[in-house]
């Protein structure tokens, strides 16, 4: 064996070890900051319109129903095999890659969705007041998760009902007929284009365009501002369009940073078994799932550093949970005294 395999293997078993540790902590970490995020902002005290609110539970939401049904369901086993070998006798891995890819679709999708209706509302002020609705954003949302869950409808066909408890080619064990069809190949790839390739290319375009048309909108206030009324840090209306789009260049910017590895190699494991071969060592792949699943538990961190709204009612709740379990302790001390008095 040549001395690059030997490094390639090394580190495939190296992220291994760290994935037995990495994935419990971060399911650990991923299923109640998810649920604090959709807690805070359902109260609506963040200072965020109804309609911006509605995204940003739905992606918390479909977030939470990932680092569920991927992480724990999925992920945790395969790095834990040998304690989880029952689930080869359990049929029903085709219904859980259905609702897995499902909510995959619906993560992804709610954030392009979501980019493009901050888009219309910094850059298209007409339709603005039709789109940007809470009504709106409840049918966007409604049709994205219908049309997710109808598109991936085809992995219960493509897969079988047995699980492999493997990164490798696919989630569900597959005949050989299935994967070495040129049809199911070309099916398959068309849900890696739609579910990742895609959804990059358009975040990736709202937001230089967005971009533009705010560099755009701050030449012409200050020119007719003047340069006897400051700086533009001085006016209101840019001051309010530096906030409201920190949250939607933060969010795009975290789903294509941990996105990208996991889209590229998805694409290119495919194109290899449609005979275009591009060498990928695994490891890259493992590094892909860590840093997808990683984006699906790092919302509430981002809210909390970029609305001060949202750290003041994330500490309020702390403060409150804190103070009833002081308070909690105190009484059954009191009444610990009492018995022994």
């Amino acid at each position: 064996m040549s001395l690059s395999f030997m490094i390639k293997l090394k580190i495939l078993w190296a992220l291994y070890d760290i994935q037995r540790i990495y994935f419990p902590i971060l399911a650990a970490f991923g299923v109640p900051v998810n649920v604090v995020t959709i807690v805070i902002l359902s109260l609506g005290k963040c200072g965020l319109s109804k309609c911006v609110t509605r995204y940003l539970v739905a992606m918390a939401a479909a977030d939470l129903l990932v680092v569920i049904i991927d992480l724990i369901l999925r992920q945790v086993p395969i790095v834990y095999r040998d304690q989880f070998r029952f689930l080869w006798y359990v049929g029903l891995c085709n219904i859980h890659a259905v609702l897995l890819y499902a909510v995959t679709d619906c993560s992804v999708w709610f954030t392009v969705t979501f980019t493009f209706d901050r888009f219309v509302a910094i850059c298209c002020q007409k339709l603005k007041t039709k789109y940007c609705t809470e009504k709106t954003a409840a049918v966007v949302l409604g049709t994205v998760t219908v049309l997710s869950g109808l598109k991936n409808i085809f992995w219960y066909f493509l897969y079988t009902w047995e699980y492999w408890l493997s990164n490798s080619s696919w989630f569900c064990r597959v005949s050989h007929g299935v994967s070495r069809s040129l049809a199911w190949a070309v099916v398959e790839l068309m849900h890696y284009i739609l579910t990742q390739f895609i959804p990059f290319l358009l975040i990736v375009l709202f937001n230089v365009l967005t971009v533009r048309h705010i560099l755009v909108a701050g030449r012409a206030r200050r020119r007719i501002r003047g340069p006897s009324s400051g700086e533009s840090s001085s006016d209101p209306e840019m001051e309010k369009r530096r906030k409201s789009i920190v949250v939607l260049f933060v969010i795009s910017g975290n789903f294509i940073l941990f996105w990208v590895v996991f889209m590229v190699c998805s694409i290119l494991r495919r194109l290899d078994y449609l005979g275009y071969p591009v060498p990928l060592p695994t490891f890259v792949r493992e590094i892909g799932f860590m840093l997808q699943l990683l984006s699906c538990c790092t919302n509430t961190f981002i809210y909390a550093v970029t609305q001060r709204k949202f750290r003041e009612e994330l500490k309020n709740g702390v403060k409150y949970h804190l103070a009833m379990m002081v308070k909690l302790i105190r009484s059954e001390d009191l009444t610990l005294s009492n018995i022994l008095s």
